[in-house]
């Protein structure tokens, strides 16, 4: 009996104790947000935005999470952390995650000729005896360019393009293809030049899908989003909820404009349309080496691999000075390589996923509207620095003894 009042005691300590660190924790995220509304209100004001979303995450756990403005302006639909939206290139880590696990089954290598897996050829007419490997395309050193105005037409405005990934990819790079140019690659070797290549992430997607004989949107959904309970993300607008989706805005000029909503054709290389709510699940996946709440995406030997700077002193691009800029597999660093993650910029979206290189305090913001360069640097930039330094804030508060 003596033993069973023991083991009763411990457990109502515990269970004390755990609740008062609780309510301490609570207590010290309230203390570091207090000034976090007024400041994120006036700078969306100032700015023109019409909404905005974002999340902290410290130590693998979202802190704090907010919507301001509106999802909708016309009809007064306020911007929260459930509202859906497109996330631009953040959707490349996406892609990134689906690569990884395709080599974890051992369908593909990151480092053979991706002509292996395609059912047309690839070859850079500027050096058309070097082969291209999913590397190289996962860290935008193919030598693929995204060539205009041909990337311009992938955006479908109206709904999900009709056009296949498959066929668009195929007369881009086949010769003869209605699309097809020398304009499309760069007098580059592989891995010797770095440049960003939409077009090259639409590559890696259809790869993808080649390899799995599934569709990148069913392949992600089974092994990315419904394990993660992200019951409402997907790619194409036929797998959400409309209703919950923000439109978008323009107001690079003096006048604010909706933007018709739009998909794309290359759809790998930006047409994820989620959440501040449920993309702070995958990007704590991501930073706790492939494991979110017992969910395992991929193993943590994928996710150093996909995580680490690929670019080194003995290997890096010409055109790339390490202290500015490095790269995983469809994985950036930003800001002077003192943040990892992801960015996306599309027509009427603006949103970043970045952490510190610690992966200790982590962020992410959308917003709904497109500002010239210069604002956005100053207020989409400026909310995101202040939410970084309120993580910091936390994290050190937390950590006291």
């Amino acid at each position: 009996m003596k033993t069973l009042i023991t083991i009763i005691a411990l457990c109502a300590s515990t269970a004390y104790a755990q609740q008062a660190t609780s309510q301490a924790n609570t207590s010290t995220v309230e203390t570091a947000t207090k000034s976090l509304d007024n400041f994120i209100e006036d700078k969306v004001k100032e700015s023109g935005m019409v909404g905005l979303g974002a999340a902290i995450i410290v130590n693998k756990e979202v802190v704090w999470m907010k919507g301001y403005g509106y999802a909708d302006k016309e009809s007064n639909k306020p911007f929260t952390t459930n509202t859906i939206m497109n996330i631009g290139s953040i959707s490349k880590t996406f892609t990134g995650v689906a690569l990884m696990r395709a080599v974890e089954e051992k369908k593909l290598s990151l480092d053979e000729d991706i002509n292996q897996y395609l059912p047309f050829k690839v070859i850079n007419p500027y050096c058309p005896n070097e082969k291209i490997t999913l590397r190289h395309l996962a860290t935008h050193t193919s030598g693929i360019a995204d060539a205009y105005p041909t990337y311009d037409s992938v955006y479908h405005y109206g709904g999900d393009s009709p056009v296949q990934l498959g066929s668009f990819l195929k007369s881009y790079f086949e010769p003869g293809g209605k699309f097809y140019s020398k304009e499309n690659f760069l007098n580059h070797k592989p891995g010797t030049y770095r440049e960003y290549s939409n077009i090259g992430a639409g590559l890696a997607g259809y790869i993808v899908e080649i390899v799995t004989g599934k569709k990148l949107n069913v392949y992600t959904k089974q092994h990315i989003f419904k394990p993660l309970k992200m019951n409402n993300t997907g790619w194409f607008f036929s797998e959400i909820n409309l209703a919950n989706h923000s439109k978008l805005y323009d107001k690079t000029t003096d006048k604010l404009k909706p933007i018709e909503l739009y998909g794309e054709i290359t759809y790998p290389d930006g047409s994820v349309r989620t959440s501040v709510s449920e993309l702070s699940k995958f990007f704590i996946a991501l930073l706790n080496e492939g494991q979110y709440k017992g969910v395992r995406l991929l193993k943590k030997a994928s996710v150093d691999e996909m995580l680490r700077f690929h670019y080194t002193i003995d290997n890096k691009p010409e055109n790339i000075e390490l202290n500015e800029k490095n790269a995983g597999i469809f994985w950036s660093t930003k800001m002077n390589t003192t943040r990892i993650g992801h960015g996306g910029s599309d027509p009427g979206v603006k949103t970043e996923m970045l952490a510190d290189l610690s992966k200790e305090v982590a962020v992410i913001i959308f917003t709904n509207t497109a500002l010239p360069n210069k604002e956005m640097g100053k207020y989409f930039y400026g909310i995101y620095d202040e939410l970084h330094k309120t993580g910091e804030k936390i994290k050190d508060a937390l950590t006291k003894p």
